[in-house]
């Protein structure tokens, strides 16, 4: 019993990867698998980390996101224990437009900015709301309407 225990207490090392199942509860961890074997695909984001809720006992395990969600995941699936490093990465100002370019991020330009040919929002004479009738809804650059309620997803299955 004891050397199972040193043994846990060696692999609860920040930084160990193992299975939600020998993990406690409380573990802060992050880079989780949602399929075992899948490798990581939450929690990846700089300064996040996730929490154990439940004891994984059962084949699933309680898991409560940053979101504030809490999600059900396999026991079997990975997790690499601790917090992802550089939290201050969202507080990071930029001091000219130029240091955005240097990052490889290109200038964003609204479509009412531009000229017909270029957005369906483009065009008309001043500050128009949307190429000529005020009651067009938002598009994409495409021509697509990209708000109100327009479905994009894929069509639901009958029953």
């Amino acid at each position: 019993m004891m050397n199972q225990m040193l043994h846990l207490d060696i692999n609860s090392q920040i930084g160990s990867c193992m299975p939600l199942a020998a993990m406690r509860i409380g573990t802060m961890i992050h880079n989780i698998e949602v399929n075992p074997g899948q490798g990581g695909k939450l929690v990846l984001a700089a300064g996040t980390c996730a929490k154990i809720l439940k004891e994984p006992t059962s084949r699933y395990c309680l898991i409560k996101l940053p979101s504030g969600a809490e999600k059900m995941i396999d026991s079997r699936c990975r997790a690499t224990i601790g917090m992802v490093s550089n939290p201050s990465h969202g507080a990071l100002k930029l001091r000219k437009a130029g240091q955005s370019r240097w990052l490889g991020r290109r200038p964003v330009v609204r479509g009412v900015a531009m000229n017909p040919v270029d957005h369906p929002h483009g065009g008309g004479e001043g500050r128009s709301k949307s190429s000529g009738n005020h009651g067009r809804c938002s598009l994409t650059s495409w021509g697509k309407p990209c708000k109100s309620g327009y479905k994009t997803g894929p069509l639901k299955r009958r029953k």
